[in-house]
């Protein structure tokens, strides 16, 4: 009798749990060739280049100044003003660009998803890199102001780097979400300005979270930039500036949650994406 015919199943890499992450190590280069493409494109053909990425949080800061801090003469907590705003700016414009980044990504990388298989976390994770990048070059201009005004931290610049990866958990997590997301509902193309402009005046980048009354400082920290803002500046300014413990706690487990989530929700619809998109 003729041997039975043997069945082979293959499974695709990256399918099982265990081998996608795996995957992820593997397609390292893939990474990095996304993040610098994307890096070396926002610049192309620019006349003042990476200087865009100094030019819009300054003239942030510089409104922020005047209006918070000349006009509405709100307190500064002991430093001068254009620190205290864009020790705020940074975090927030890595949020914010982080999310406008990781929402079109997948959009942006349509042919490539479509065509071959590869992990899809790579590609919003290359968007926060770029992000990051801004992020870096930003902090010149602190540097600059921290000069300008004498201004010399103390020990708790030390902790910056803890502050700075809850940073990158909220933006991560934030901008899984709205990759998913907008993949399979395109509004969110036109959603995500309006969440970033709306944030930035919801949350303390032009003023201290210390004007906030006690009563409503806990609420108010259901916001988890909040607490990152508040870090950022409790790590920087030193001197007067103080953590509000129980929000910063609420932010950070919101910022976790927010990460978590995220990535299960990416997984979870990953495998629909190159149908979809």
């Amino acid at each position: 009798m003729p041997s039975e015919a043997k069945t082979e199943l293959i499974i695709e890499a990256g399918r099982t749990e265990k081998q996608y992450w795996k995957d992820l190590w593997g397609y390292r280069e893939l990474f990095y060739f996304l993040a610098w493409r994307d890096i070396l494109v926002r610049y192309k053909q620019t006349a003042i280049g990476i200087a865009w990425a100094l030019i819009q949080p300054f003239l942030t800061m510089i409104v922020f100044t005047i209006v918070f801090g000349q006009l509405a003469k709100l307190p500064n907590q002991g430093v001068p003003y254009p620190i205290l705003v864009f020790a705020a700016m940074l975090p927030w414009q890595f949020f914010a660009n982080s999310l406008s980044g990781c929402s079109n990504s997948l959009i942006n990388n349509a042919n490539l998803i479509s065509k071959v298989y590869f992990p899809r976390l790579i590609v919003p994770a290359s968007a926060v890199i770029v992000s990051f990048v801004d992020f870096m070059i930003s902090g010149m201009i602190l540097l600059g102001l921290m000069i300008w005004y004498n201004f010399v931290p103390s020990w708790r610049i030390l902790t910056l780097p803890m502050f700075i990866a809850i940073a990158f958990a909220a933006a991560m997590g934030g901008g899984l979400w709205l990759a998913a997301l907008n993949v399979k509902y395109r509004d969110f193309r036109y959603l995500v300005p309006f969440i970033v402009q709306f944030g930035l005046y919801i949350s303390p980048v032009g003023f201290s979270s210390s004007i906030v009354p006690e009563k409503w400082r806990l609420l108010y920290s259901l916001n988890p930039m909040v607490g990152v803002i508040d870090g950022f500046r409790w790590a920087i300014l030193g001197g007067n500036v103080q953590i509000y413990w129980p929000g910063f706690l609420l932010s950070l487990g919101l910022v976790i949650l927010l990460l978590v989530s995220g990535i299960w929700h990416f997984r979870k619809t990953e495998r629909t994406f190159a149908d979809v998109i």
